[in-house]
């Protein structure tokens, strides 16, 4: 399974959560099966490149996302693509990894401060 957190930089397992889905400079997925760690640079129309960033995790065969909140229309484009979405996150990569190994990150909700913009 390759599970993404939105992130700040280029840390890895030690990087910290990015606070916005859309806007965050890169994506750390993480194999459940391998334990490999890739960062992934945002290239979206959202840091001046093309597409959405839930077509580009979608090629990245992502499956699950873990983040600190998003709003409604990423949530819906990543469940479009199949992928699951949990929200939540904090701290760094591997301490969201944990977290939701462990069943404390709740299922999608947009965040509430996204809504007003729809994205």
């Amino acid at each position: 399974m390759r599970i993404c957190v939105p992130t700040e930089g280029s840390g890895g397992l030690d990087d910290r959560v990015g606070e916005h889905f859309g806007r965050s400079p890169t994506y750390t997925i993480y194999n459940t099966e391998t334990e490999e760690v890739e960062v992934l640079p945002n290239t979206s129309e959202h840091m001046g490149g093309m597409g959405l960033p839930a077509e580009l995790l979608a090629q990245a065969g992502v499956d699950v996302v873990l983040c600190a909140g998003l709003g409604p229309r990423a949530l819906a484009l990543l469940s479009q693509y199949g992928i699951k979405v949990y929200t939540g996150a904090s701290g760094t990569v591997r301490e969201a990894i944990q977290a939701w190994q462990a069943g404390r990150l709740t299922g999608a909700e947009p965040c509430d401060r996204h809504l007003f913009h729809n994205h």
